[in-house]
């Protein structure tokens, strides 16, 4: 499992309060089933630094910086 961390109040809140699960429906699905049932899938992963770092590598800036 990768070192990413779940905002589980919101997570609760979505699945407890915006889909109506009870608490044991809420914790036998996995992550990516409700996202699902949020219509959450399919959104890109946010941005990391090491990404940015990797995209900025391979495509730098051209211009110099304006005196």
């Amino acid at each position: 499992m990768s070192a990413a961390r779940f905002d589980w109040p919101a997570l609760m809140r979505l699945g407890l309060r915006e889909l109506r699960l009870t608490p044991r429906e809420f914790w036998r699905l996995t992550p990516m089933e409700l996202m699902i049932m949020a219509g959450l899938e399919g959104q890109p992963a946010p941005l990391t630094r090491a990404r940015l770092e990797e995209l900025a590598a391979r495509y730098p800036d051209n211009e110099r910086p304006r005196e």
